[in-house]
Protein backbone atom coordinates (compact mmCIF):
# COMPACT_ATOMS: atom_id res chain seq x y z
CA UNK A 1 0.00 0.00 0.00
CA UNK A 2 1.39 3.64 -0.86
CA UNK A 3 2.27 5.50 2.43
CA UNK A 4 0.27 8.38 2.86
CA UNK A 5 2.53 11.72 1.74
CA UNK A 6 -0.04 14.65 1.60
CA UNK A 7 -2.85 16.10 3.73
CA UNK A 8 -4.69 17.30 1.86
CA UNK A 9 -7.24 20.65 1.98
CA UNK A 10 -9.35 21.15 -0.63
CA UNK A 11 -10.78 24.48 -1.78
CA UNK A 12 -13.41 24.66 -4.47
CA UNK A 13 -16.95 26.08 -4.69
CA UNK A 14 -18.86 24.66 -7.03
CA UNK A 15 -20.02 21.45 -5.23
CA UNK A 16 -20.29 19.08 -8.19
CA UNK A 17 -16.49 19.93 -8.94
CA UNK A 18 -15.79 19.71 -5.42
CA UNK A 19 -17.40 16.27 -4.97
CA UNK A 20 -15.57 15.12 -8.40
CA UNK A 21 -11.90 16.02 -7.37
CA UNK A 22 -12.35 14.77 -3.64
CA UNK A 23 -13.80 11.20 -5.13
CA UNK A 24 -10.04 11.11 -6.86
CA UNK A 25 -7.85 12.71 -4.04
CA UNK A 26 -9.77 9.28 -1.56
CA UNK A 27 -9.12 7.11 -4.14
CA UNK A 28 -5.19 7.20 -4.12
CA UNK A 29 -3.53 6.27 -0.73
CA UNK A 30 -0.89 9.33 -1.47
CA UNK A 31 -3.32 11.19 -0.07
CA UNK A 32 -4.93 11.94 2.70
CA UNK A 33 -8.36 14.28 2.16
CA UNK A 34 -8.40 16.44 5.57
CA UNK A 35 -11.19 18.65 4.47
CA UNK A 36 -12.93 20.33 2.30
CA UNK A 37 -14.15 24.06 1.91
CA UNK A 38 -16.37 26.00 -0.78
CA UNK A 39 -13.73 29.58 -0.40
CA UNK A 40 -10.43 30.36 0.98
CA UNK A 41 -11.23 32.67 3.62
CA UNK A 42 -13.00 30.09 5.81
CA UNK A 43 -10.60 27.31 4.48
CA UNK A 44 -7.84 29.84 5.94
CA UNK A 45 -9.46 30.44 9.34
CA UNK A 46 -10.29 26.90 9.95
CA UNK A 47 -7.45 24.33 8.36
CA UNK A 48 -4.83 24.51 11.19
CA UNK A 49 -6.42 21.39 13.12
CA UNK A 50 -6.00 19.60 10.36
CA UNK A 51 -2.22 20.29 10.00
CA UNK A 52 -2.46 20.18 6.29
CA UNK A 53 0.76 19.89 4.13
CA UNK A 54 -0.90 20.47 0.99
CA UNK A 55 -3.64 23.21 -0.67
CA UNK A 56 -5.25 23.30 -3.50
CA UNK A 57 -7.10 25.95 -4.32
CA UNK A 58 -9.41 27.18 -6.53
CA UNK A 59 -8.06 30.31 -7.67
CA UNK A 60 -10.80 31.15 -10.56
CA UNK A 61 -12.54 32.93 -7.60
CA UNK A 62 -11.58 36.89 -7.04
CA UNK A 63 -9.27 37.38 -4.15
CA UNK A 64 -7.99 33.89 -3.99
CA UNK A 65 -4.22 34.79 -5.26
CA UNK A 66 -4.80 37.81 -3.04
CA UNK A 67 -4.80 35.05 0.13
CA UNK A 68 -1.80 33.28 -0.61
CA UNK A 69 0.80 34.89 1.20
CA UNK A 70 -1.00 34.86 4.14
CA UNK A 71 -1.55 31.10 3.58
CA UNK A 72 2.02 30.63 3.48
CA UNK A 73 2.63 32.63 6.52
CA UNK A 74 0.30 30.67 8.50
CA UNK A 75 1.09 27.23 6.90
CA UNK A 76 5.03 27.20 6.34
CA UNK A 77 4.77 23.35 6.31
CA UNK A 78 1.85 23.04 3.57
CA UNK A 79 2.90 23.31 -0.38
CA UNK A 80 0.13 24.93 -1.89
CA UNK A 81 -0.85 24.33 -5.87
CA UNK A 82 -3.56 26.72 -7.63
CA UNK A 83 -6.83 24.74 -9.31
CA UNK A 84 -7.82 26.68 -12.80
CA UNK A 85 -11.00 25.66 -15.16
CA UNK A 86 -8.63 26.95 -18.02
CA UNK A 87 -5.14 27.73 -18.07
CA UNK A 88 -4.11 31.86 -17.39
CA UNK A 89 -0.78 32.60 -17.61
CA UNK A 90 -1.04 35.88 -15.06
CA UNK A 91 -2.65 34.16 -12.47
CA UNK A 92 -0.03 31.36 -12.65
CA UNK A 93 2.73 33.99 -12.80
CA UNK A 94 0.46 35.84 -9.73
CA UNK A 95 1.27 32.37 -7.71
CA UNK A 96 4.32 31.61 -7.96
CA UNK A 97 5.28 35.48 -7.01
CA UNK A 98 2.85 34.98 -4.51
CA UNK A 99 5.43 32.08 -3.10
CA UNK A 100 3.26 28.92 -4.36
CA UNK A 101 4.13 26.03 -5.84
CA UNK A 102 2.22 26.97 -8.99
CA UNK A 103 -1.43 25.74 -10.84
CA UNK A 104 -2.81 22.85 -12.05
CA UNK A 105 -6.41 22.55 -14.29
CA UNK A 106 -9.11 21.41 -12.87
CA UNK A 107 -10.74 18.37 -13.13
CA UNK A 108 -7.58 16.99 -12.18
CA UNK A 109 -6.66 13.46 -11.54
CA UNK A 110 -4.20 12.01 -9.11
CA UNK A 111 -0.96 12.05 -11.35
CA UNK A 112 -1.77 15.58 -12.40
CA UNK A 113 -0.93 16.61 -8.95
CA UNK A 114 1.71 14.47 -8.01
CA UNK A 115 3.76 15.35 -11.21
CA UNK A 116 3.04 19.02 -10.35
CA UNK A 117 4.61 18.88 -7.43
CA UNK A 118 7.51 16.92 -8.91
CA UNK A 119 7.97 19.38 -11.31
CA UNK A 120 7.68 22.70 -9.19
CA UNK A 121 10.34 20.36 -6.79
CA UNK A 122 12.63 20.27 -9.55
CA UNK A 123 11.92 23.83 -10.61
CA UNK A 124 13.68 25.03 -7.74
CA UNK A 125 12.57 28.05 -5.13
CA UNK A 126 8.63 29.07 -5.28
CA UNK A 127 9.86 32.17 -6.72
CA UNK A 128 9.29 34.16 -9.79
CA UNK A 129 10.50 33.24 -13.30
CA UNK A 130 13.82 35.34 -14.72
CA UNK A 131 13.13 35.42 -17.79
CA UNK A 132 16.36 36.37 -20.10
CA UNK A 133 16.30 37.17 -23.39
CA UNK A 134 19.81 37.31 -25.65
CA UNK A 135 20.05 39.59 -28.34
CA UNK A 136 22.73 40.86 -30.84
CA UNK A 137 22.46 43.86 -33.55
CA UNK A 138 24.50 41.65 -35.65
CA UNK A 139 25.83 38.06 -36.49
CA UNK A 140 28.68 35.97 -35.02
CA UNK A 141 28.36 37.77 -31.70
CA UNK A 142 28.44 34.93 -29.41
CA UNK A 143 25.18 35.30 -28.41
CA UNK A 144 24.13 31.06 -28.07
CA UNK A 145 27.58 30.94 -26.59
CA UNK A 146 26.58 32.82 -24.09
CA UNK A 147 23.35 32.12 -23.41
CA UNK A 148 24.45 27.89 -23.40
CA UNK A 149 27.48 28.40 -20.94
CA UNK A 150 24.86 30.46 -18.84
CA UNK A 151 22.60 28.15 -18.65
CA UNK A 152 24.85 25.32 -17.32
CA UNK A 153 26.60 27.89 -14.83
CA UNK A 154 22.86 29.20 -13.37
CA UNK A 155 21.73 25.41 -13.20
CA UNK A 156 25.33 24.52 -11.24
CA UNK A 157 25.56 27.58 -8.61
CA UNK A 158 21.71 27.60 -8.05
CA UNK A 159 20.83 23.91 -8.25
CA UNK A 160 17.52 24.93 -9.92
CA UNK A 161 16.41 23.97 -13.60
CA UNK A 162 16.88 25.96 -16.09
CA UNK A 163 15.20 25.92 -19.80
CA UNK A 164 16.82 27.51 -23.11
CA UNK A 165 14.09 28.17 -26.07
CA UNK A 166 16.03 28.74 -29.45
CA UNK A 167 13.97 31.28 -31.10
CA UNK A 168 16.75 32.28 -33.51
CA UNK A 169 13.82 30.39 -36.02
CA UNK A 170 15.98 30.26 -39.11
CA UNK A 171 19.41 29.76 -37.93
CA UNK A 172 19.13 28.25 -34.63
CA UNK A 173 21.74 26.03 -33.07
CA UNK A 174 21.43 25.55 -29.69
CA UNK A 175 20.92 21.70 -30.39
CA UNK A 176 24.13 21.38 -31.29
CA UNK A 177 25.94 22.63 -29.00
CA UNK A 178 24.75 20.11 -26.40
CA UNK A 179 25.09 17.43 -29.86
CA UNK A 180 21.27 16.67 -28.71
CA UNK A 181 18.51 15.43 -30.91
CA UNK A 182 15.32 16.78 -29.64
CA UNK A 183 11.96 14.77 -30.72
CA UNK A 184 9.88 18.32 -30.61
CA UNK A 185 10.78 21.89 -31.52
CA UNK A 186 9.49 25.85 -30.86
CA UNK A 187 7.61 25.49 -33.57
CA UNK A 188 4.86 22.07 -32.53
CA UNK A 189 5.37 23.64 -29.02
CA UNK A 190 3.62 27.35 -30.66
CA UNK A 191 1.24 25.57 -32.69
CA UNK A 192 0.09 23.21 -29.47
CA UNK A 193 0.73 25.79 -26.65
CA UNK A 194 -3.32 26.37 -26.50
CA UNK A 195 -3.81 22.81 -25.37
CA UNK A 196 -0.60 22.19 -23.48
CA UNK A 197 -0.75 22.78 -19.09
CA UNK A 198 3.00 22.90 -17.97
CA UNK A 199 3.51 19.14 -17.47
CA UNK A 200 2.58 18.65 -21.09
CA UNK A 201 4.71 21.23 -22.23
CA UNK A 202 7.71 19.47 -20.29
CA UNK A 203 7.66 16.88 -23.32
CA UNK A 204 8.79 19.84 -25.87
CA UNK A 205 12.18 20.31 -23.82
CA UNK A 206 15.14 18.21 -24.16
CA UNK A 207 17.23 17.37 -21.18
CA UNK A 208 21.00 17.86 -22.18
CA UNK A 209 21.85 17.16 -18.23
CA UNK A 210 22.84 19.05 -14.95
CA UNK A 211 19.48 21.10 -14.27
CA UNK A 212 19.42 22.03 -18.53
CA UNK A 213 16.86 21.51 -20.51
CA UNK A 214 16.56 23.01 -24.45
CA UNK A 215 13.54 23.60 -26.64
CA UNK A 216 15.29 23.57 -30.12
CA UNK A 217 14.67 25.33 -33.25
CA UNK A 218 12.83 24.79 -36.39
CA UNK A 219 14.19 21.59 -38.42
CA UNK A 220 13.89 24.04 -41.54
CA UNK A 221 14.23 27.78 -42.28
CA UNK A 222 10.92 27.91 -44.03
CA UNK A 223 9.34 26.53 -40.91
CA UNK A 224 10.20 30.20 -39.22
CA UNK A 225 7.09 31.57 -40.71
CA UNK A 226 4.65 29.18 -38.77
CA UNK A 227 5.49 30.94 -35.15
CA UNK A 228 3.63 33.39 -34.14
CA UNK A 229 4.74 35.77 -31.74
CA UNK A 230 2.06 36.01 -29.68
CA UNK A 231 2.11 31.50 -29.16
CA UNK A 232 5.42 32.27 -28.61
CA UNK A 233 5.27 34.42 -25.47
CA UNK A 234 2.82 31.80 -24.46
CA UNK A 235 4.77 29.31 -24.33
CA UNK A 236 7.91 31.42 -23.07
CA UNK A 237 5.39 32.38 -20.16
CA UNK A 238 4.25 28.56 -19.35
CA UNK A 239 7.95 27.59 -18.73
CA UNK A 240 8.22 29.59 -16.44
CA UNK A 241 6.05 27.10 -14.19
CA UNK A 242 8.53 24.38 -15.26
CA UNK A 243 11.70 26.35 -14.92
CA UNK A 244 13.57 28.90 -12.50
CA UNK A 245 15.10 30.55 -15.49
CA UNK A 246 14.23 31.34 -19.03
CA UNK A 247 16.56 31.98 -21.23
CA UNK A 248 15.64 33.14 -24.93
CA UNK A 249 18.43 33.29 -27.91
CA UNK A 250 16.51 35.79 -30.25
CA UNK A 251 17.49 36.16 -33.78
CA UNK A 252 19.60 38.27 -34.56
CA UNK A 253 18.30 42.65 -35.35
CA UNK A 254 14.97 43.81 -34.77
CA UNK A 255 12.01 41.75 -36.02
CA UNK A 256 8.55 40.63 -34.83
CA UNK A 257 10.14 37.37 -32.98
CA UNK A 258 12.87 39.06 -31.29
CA UNK A 259 10.97 42.31 -30.10
CA UNK A 260 8.21 40.38 -28.75
CA UNK A 261 10.37 38.39 -26.08
CA UNK A 262 12.81 41.04 -25.73
CA UNK A 263 10.07 43.05 -24.10
CA UNK A 264 8.16 40.10 -22.90
CA UNK A 265 11.67 39.28 -20.61
CA UNK A 266 12.06 40.68 -17.49
CA UNK A 267 16.18 40.67 -18.54
CA UNK A 268 17.29 41.73 -21.67
CA UNK A 269 21.40 41.27 -22.70
CA UNK A 270 22.76 42.98 -25.57
CA UNK A 271 26.06 41.12 -26.70
CA UNK A 272 28.66 42.08 -29.80
CA UNK A 273 31.50 40.69 -31.24
CA UNK A 274 34.10 43.35 -30.45
CA UNK A 275 36.25 44.07 -33.75
CA UNK A 276 35.69 47.69 -34.54
CA UNK A 277 34.40 50.64 -33.56
CA UNK A 278 31.24 49.48 -35.54
CA UNK A 279 29.94 47.28 -32.84
CA UNK A 280 29.73 49.82 -30.48
CA UNK A 281 27.56 52.49 -32.47
CA UNK A 282 25.37 49.37 -33.65
CA UNK A 283 25.16 48.71 -29.64
CA UNK A 284 24.48 52.37 -28.91
CA UNK A 285 21.48 52.15 -31.87
CA UNK A 286 19.97 49.07 -30.25
CA UNK A 287 20.12 50.35 -26.85
CA UNK A 288 17.71 53.09 -27.46
CA UNK A 289 15.02 50.51 -28.37
CA UNK A 290 16.08 49.26 -24.48
CA UNK A 291 15.87 52.11 -22.91
CA UNK A 292 12.12 52.16 -23.78
CA UNK A 293 11.61 48.98 -21.50
CA UNK A 294 14.68 50.08 -19.18
CA UNK A 295 12.27 52.68 -17.77
CA UNK A 296 9.69 50.46 -16.59
CA UNK A 297 11.80 47.72 -14.37
CA UNK A 298 13.14 46.14 -17.20
CA UNK A 299 16.73 45.08 -16.13
CA UNK A 300 19.27 45.80 -19.44
CA UNK A 301 22.66 44.66 -19.78
CA UNK A 302 25.27 45.16 -22.41
CA UNK A 303 28.62 42.48 -22.55
CA UNK A 304 31.16 42.18 -25.51
CA UNK A 305 32.20 39.11 -26.96
CA UNK A 306 35.34 38.55 -28.51
CA UNK A 307 37.96 41.14 -26.54
CA UNK A 308 41.39 41.14 -26.49
CA UNK A 309 42.08 43.55 -23.90
CA UNK A 310 39.94 42.58 -21.14
CA UNK A 311 41.29 45.89 -18.90
CA UNK A 312 39.21 48.36 -16.57
CA UNK A 313 40.66 50.96 -18.67
CA UNK A 314 39.49 49.52 -21.77
CA UNK A 315 35.83 48.77 -20.38
CA UNK A 316 36.21 52.24 -19.25
CA UNK A 317 36.99 54.00 -22.99
CA UNK A 318 34.13 51.66 -24.22
CA UNK A 319 31.96 52.99 -21.76
CA UNK A 320 32.83 56.19 -22.58
CA UNK A 321 31.41 56.12 -26.02
CA UNK A 322 28.86 53.88 -25.43
CA UNK A 323 27.50 56.32 -22.70
CA UNK A 324 26.74 53.18 -20.64
CA UNK A 325 28.11 50.68 -18.19
CA UNK A 326 29.33 47.53 -19.98
CA UNK A 327 28.43 44.63 -17.73
CA UNK A 328 30.48 42.22 -19.10
CA UNK A 329 33.71 42.13 -21.38
CA UNK A 330 34.18 38.48 -22.53
CA UNK A 331 37.79 37.12 -24.21
CA UNK A 332 37.96 34.61 -27.44
CA UNK A 333 38.98 31.52 -26.31
CA UNK A 334 39.60 28.71 -28.62
CA UNK A 335 38.97 26.34 -25.74
CA UNK A 336 35.11 27.32 -25.93
CA UNK A 337 34.75 27.34 -29.75
CA UNK A 338 36.39 23.58 -29.81
CA UNK A 339 33.32 22.50 -26.90
CA UNK A 340 30.86 24.14 -28.57
CA UNK A 341 31.53 22.80 -32.39
CA UNK A 342 31.87 19.29 -31.12
CA UNK A 343 28.55 19.20 -29.33
CA UNK A 344 30.70 18.77 -25.52
CA UNK A 345 29.98 21.86 -24.10
CA UNK A 346 28.25 19.98 -21.34
CA UNK A 347 30.91 17.29 -20.80
CA UNK A 348 33.91 19.30 -21.10
CA UNK A 349 33.01 23.29 -20.59
CA UNK A 350 36.55 24.37 -19.36
CA UNK A 351 35.73 25.76 -16.45
CA UNK A 352 38.81 27.73 -15.37
CA UNK A 353 38.61 29.44 -18.91
CA UNK A 354 38.39 33.24 -18.44
CA UNK A 355 35.19 33.11 -20.55
CA UNK A 356 33.75 30.91 -18.33
CA UNK A 357 34.77 32.51 -14.74
CA UNK A 358 33.21 35.63 -16.36
CA UNK A 359 30.05 34.12 -17.24
CA UNK A 360 29.65 32.14 -13.86
CA UNK A 361 30.73 35.62 -11.58
CA UNK A 362 27.46 36.84 -13.50
CA UNK A 363 25.33 34.24 -12.70
CA UNK A 364 26.39 34.58 -9.27
CA UNK A 365 24.99 37.89 -9.29
CA UNK A 366 21.95 36.77 -10.70
CA UNK A 367 20.81 34.19 -8.33
CA UNK A 368 22.13 36.26 -5.34
CA UNK A 369 19.99 39.09 -7.03
CA UNK A 370 22.64 41.60 -7.03
CA UNK A 371 21.74 41.65 -10.73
Amino acid sequence: MTKVTYRVILVERDRDMLSRMAGILKANDAFDLAATFHDADTAYGQSSVFRPNLFLINVDEPGAVEMIPRFIKSYPQAQILGTMGQWKSTVAEAMLSAGACGCILKPFNSTDVLEALKIYKRRGQALPTRTLALFSPKGHSGRTTLATVLAIELAQKSGESVGIIDADLQFGDVAMFFDAVPRHNVVEATHDINLLTPAALENYFHPVGKGVWIMSGPLQPEHAELVEANRLIEVVRMAGCLFRYVILDLPVGFNPISLALAECADTDILISMLNSGQEVRHMKRSLKMFHMWDAYGKRVYTMFSGVHNCTEDHKRKLEGELGRSVTLMLPEERRIKDVTGSGRLMKDLPEDAPFVEAVADFAFALISDRR
